[in-house]
């Protein structure tokens, strides 16, 4: 036990089926055989969350951080919330300062609410962009795997109307740095990273958009000046089924839906979303709150038990 790997672990939205996949995914078979996991969260909502959802689970086993950010049972549920929010961000602060510290090896983050975040007054769009102002941090990337397709993303949560103007030679280069800081971490020796076009056809040369000839080109010649093994842009609409293939271990895409619908597509109940260029090791599951199933014990843990075991995996760079 002295050499597993701790993994704290926040529960999420109170609200959502944070509570219920964290307590299944830690009682799932072969977990507490590779890791030490330490939630992150409020006594009150597990109690409830196991009483009420007759989870096999029990507290006095796990070990807690308790928060203690919700004061009483029948708290409100299967909605975003104002409380939600704040409990949610208490979490995951606790959680950075201790992998910041050294008290835990890694954090695997449970699903939270955008909208609850709004509610509470914060102004982070999700989880990345939260946990890079906690731990101070510049230049961040979203990475998402499941099954054999590894994506990257040069933006993450804008519009699209803004993408084309944030495709730029500086974010596109970097972000191909990231991907190979990846499968650095991820023990992948030979990495094979390939990069989608913005635009139908990678542009057709100058056609259908010059992103491609402007920016992403002339960074993946830079990329390959440093020694980054990397080759592109590829037209998106084929490059997915040659990495699916086994072509290639990592996209580098442009936009958030070029990479997710793919990788949701092949694997939504076990995709995994990690944040690459942090100080520290951080997971989560690919999917949100649930609102609609909170609550019901219903909630499949999978996609969260697979970010636990990726977050063993990882090597700090």
């Amino acid at each position: 036990m002295k050499n597993l790997k701790k993994i704290a672990i926040t529960i999420g939205d109170p609200a959502g089926i944070g509570p219920e996949i964290v307590l299944k995914a830690i009682h799932a078979k072969g977990i507490r055989n590779i890791c030490r996991p330490v939630i992150v969260g409020d006594m009150i909502v597990l109690e409830e969350a196991i009483s009420k959802l007759k989870l096999p689970a029990d507290l006095d086993k796990i070990e807690l951080i308790d928060i203690s950010s919700i004061k009483k049972r029948g708290f409100e549920k299967r909605k975003p919330t104002t409380f939600g929010g704040k409990a949610s961000v208490s979490y995951i602060k606790r959680a950075v300062e201790l992998a910041l510290n050294g008290s835990v090896d890694a954090i695997v983050t449970a699903p939270i609410s955008k909208e609850a975040l709004k509610m509470a007054g914060y102004r982070w769009p999700g989880h990345t962009e939260m946990l890079a102002e906690f731990t101070k941090t510049k230049d961040y990337a979203m990475m998402l795997c499941g099954g054999p397709l590894r994506v990257i993303l040069v933006t993450i949560h804008t519009a699209l109307k803004n993408v084309p103007a944030m495709v730029t030679k500086k974010q596109v280069l970097k972000t191909i740095t990231f991907a190979k800081d990846t499968c650095d971490m991820m023990g992948i020796k030979k990495p094979r990273i390939a990069v989608a076009g913005l635009n139908p056809h990678a542009g057709e040369a100058g056609i259908f958009g010059n992103e491609e000839l402007r920016h992403i080109i002339p960074a993946v010649n830079e990329a390959k000046r440093m020694g980054i093994p990397v080759s592109g842009p590829f037209p998106a609409d084929t490059l997915f089924n040659k990495a699916y293939n086994g072509e290639f271990d990592i996209i580098v895409c442009m936009y958030h839906d070029q990479g997710l619908i793919p990788l949701k597509m092949i694997a939504f109940d076990k995709g995994v979303n990690m944040t690459i260029g942090l100080p520290i090791v951080r997971t989560s599951p690919d999917h949100g709150t649930a609102y609609d199933i909170a609550w019901k014990g219903i909630a499949n843990p999978s996609s969260l038990i697979e970010a636990i075991k990726l977050a063993v995996k990882m090597k700090k760079l």
